[in-house]
């Protein structure tokens, strides 16, 4: 593509010729570059591209797109004020903005992203559609997937991402919107034709600073798409349901408690941990060439947790927009057996074992109504304290497990630092330990601390009674806890009583 061409989509600020010179390819990474390439220069938070340019230069990047002019170089520079958004929109460009020929839909929230994304594209791929996937786990393009790096890529990647699959035929592509990704405008010229956001809670303080920013971050993904596009919104989050009037696409929103949506879950039954509902349509809507009226549809889910109620309720409603048929939604969730660490049965004979991603104060009340609605004997809580995300987090959550205490019978918890299983990047600290002791010191809730995670396990796993539930709660400090309790369960030393 020529360089005039590209840079048409830039809003560039000082006079440097144009020069009249086929470009190769775009990239942001200096020892990616080739022959021909034309160099963006990212100022990113541990390093700065502009330092790279010279080594850019040196393996045959041609021009430059930079913040910060530098004038000991020969090559020619175009001076933008935003490199990210620059480079976002020179990836659409380069790529013929391949958004616009699927149907793309965007999932963002504090907690589910990944598992709502996932049904959402099992429903559509049951129906028969070619899909795409691009979230926490995989980049899936039709029947070929690849591991993901990025919960959402960076801009140029995600715009080739989205190019391989419109060259494969993809019509529907279903993406894990996360708050850095909005942050560093890695979605930027993506045309949206569905999004969702269907809660938040306290998390990422470390990138955002406040949770005002957070939100304010989160929510341009509603308040910007355009109105061509449906938002699906959840009434029951009271951040959600502020965005009814903030955005100008067409608002489904739906609710549990609230009924006041168009869409409505009524005669929820949790009793097993796995939900069973009445989906009921309230009012009357179109999309897809489908006029839908008031009525409704039963769901039974194959996955357990409240939460999946609620992501269930994104899914049909973004499977409704797509015009997929209720029986296949139906079938779908039946069968869908969800991600693993979220809210997951690892375990069920004469106890139950659950495990269970535990991340933040919304994550962790939703897990623990989730157990207000089961029926069992005694809960055991295995929690591994959080590393490496401060003081706050843990005594956030360690709040939350106060609030549930009573209700839950909660007077013990099982806590970890998983020493010999996490990295030097998610090490529990003194000061992390201290915060979670004390509020659990000043709610009379005995804390048993174990450095390393298989004692915790085990500690938990040799008391439990028949009709016991445990619960490894915890994010990376308890991703090898399912196996861990799966083969102490093996063992002949771990008997249920």
């Amino acid at each position: 593509m020529q360089l005039k061409q590209l840079l048409e989509v830039l809003d560039v600020t000082n006079s440097t010729e144009v020069l009249d010179v086929e470009i190769n390819s775009v990239s942001y990474h200096s020892q990616k570059v080739e022959k021909g390439d034309l160099f963006v220069c990212v100022k990113g938070y541990k390093t700065d591209g502009h330092k790279y340019l010279p080594d850019a230069i040196q393996r045959g990047a041609v021009a430059a797109v930079v913040e910060d002019y530098q004038a000991d170089l020969h090559i020619p520079q175009y001076v933008v004020s935003d490199s990210r958004i620059a480079l976002a929109k020179l990836g659409s460009q380069l790529y013929k903005n391949p958004s616009s020929k699927m149907t793309m839909i965007g999932i963002t929230a504090t907690n589910g992203k990944t598992t709502t994304s996932y049904m959402t594209n099992a429903i559509l791929e049951k129906e028969g559609r070619r899909t795409g996937l691009i979230g926490t786990v995989v980049v899936k393009n039709g029947d070929t997937s690849i591991p993901a790096e990025l919960t959402t890529p960076e801009s140029l990647d995600l715009q080739k991402y989205l190019n391989d699959m419109v060259e494969n035929d993809v019509t529907h592509v279903t993406m894990e919107v996360s708050s850095a990704a909005l942050e560093l405008h890695r979605v930027e010229g993506v045309e949206y034709d569905i999004v969702s956001l269907n809660n938040m809670s306290k998390e990422h303080m470390e990138m955002h600073g406040t949770f005002e920013r957070y939100f304010e971050v989160k929510s341009s993904l509603i308040r910007n798409a355009s109105p061509d596009a449906y938002a699906v919104l959840n009434l029951d989050d009271k951040y959600s349901a502020s965005l009814v009037d903030q955005t100008e696409a067409k608002v489904i929103s739906f609710g549990l408690t609230n009924n006041n949506g168009y869409l409505h879950c009524k005669d929820l039954d949790l009793s097993t941990g796995r939900g069973k509902f009445t989906v009921e349509i309230l009012k009357p809507f179109e999309a897809s060439g489908i006029k839908y009226e008031p009525s409704e549809f039963k769901v039974e889910l194959a996955v357990p947790g409240l939460h999946s109620v609620y992501n269930a309720m994104v899914a049909i409603t973004i499977a409704l927009l797509s015009g997929v048929r209720v029986t296949t939604i139906q079938e779908t969730l039946k069968e869908f057996s969800g991600v693993p660490r979220r809210f997951e049965f690892i375990h069920e004979d004469e106890i139950k074992v659950v495990d269970d991603h535990f991340a933040n104060p919304g994550n962790i009340n939703v897990t623990l109504q989730t157990l207000d609605f089961m029926d069992y004997e005694n809960l055991h809580l295995v929690y591994a304290i959080r590393g490496q995300r401060g003081a706050t987090i843990n005594r956030e959550n360690a709040e939350v497990i106060v609030k549930w205490a009573e209700k839950l019978k909660i007077k013990e918890v099982i806590a970890t630092r998983s020493v010999s299983h996490t990295t030097s990047k998610d090490e529990v600290t003194d000061e992390e330990v201290s915060a979670f002791q004390e509020v659990m010191d000043k709610a009379g809730i005995r804390v048993d601390l174990y450095n390393e995670l298989p004692d915790a396990i085990h500690e938990a796993l040799t008391h439990t009674t028949k009709g016991d539930l445990v619960l490894l709660a915890g994010c990376q400090g308890m991703d090898y806890g399912a196996g861990i309790a799966l083969e102490a369960l093996d063992k002949e030393n771990v008997e249920v009583k």
